[in-house]
């Protein structure tokens, strides 16, 4: 069952196993069975910021991102169990049209695809400015 909830009232740090710098995401907008929503404002201090430019890494990583808050929204919210660390097992279909500019927001939709013990596959769209930035598929593995 999905509870409705306020998620402007999650803290991201506390659903996510990242942790500052290393944080790609800023808030969960939206989380249902199938689709879960996240918002990103790329900052000038980031790490993967160069030359007032999110290079592709952190694109791929505010992805993965995505994917540990749907999955940690299910575990400390609706199990009130713990975060579960999550790795990238795969990727495929990638397509990184533009890199997006500092203080820009990143609106980054991932949509299960199929889950099969702990192995998810996702997939993924970044849109920014309503730009489409970033599509792939990716496999994240419990």
């Amino acid at each position: 069952m999905i509870m409705s909830m306020d998620f402007t009232k999650i803290d991201i740090k506390q659903i996510i196993p990242q942790q500052p710098p290393f944080v790609m995401i800023d808030r969960l907008v939206h989380f249902d069975q199938v689709f879960t929503k996240t918002e990103f404002e790329i900052r000038p201090d980031n790490m993967f910021v160069e030359d007032g430019k999110l290079l592709e890494s952190g694109l791929i990583e505010n992805i993965a991102q995505t994917c540990a808050a749907r999955l940690g929204y299910i575990n400390t919210v609706i199990l009130k169990d713990e975060v579960r660390l999550g790795f990238i097992g795969a990727m495929k279909s990638l397509y990184i049209n533009k890199l997006p500019n500092v203080h820009s927001t990143l609106e980054t939709t991932i949509e299960v695809i199929n889950e099969v013990f702990n192995i998810t596959l996702v997939k993924a769209t970044t849109i920014c400015e309503g730009e489409v930035l970033v599509t792939c598929e990716m496999k994240i593995s419990v």
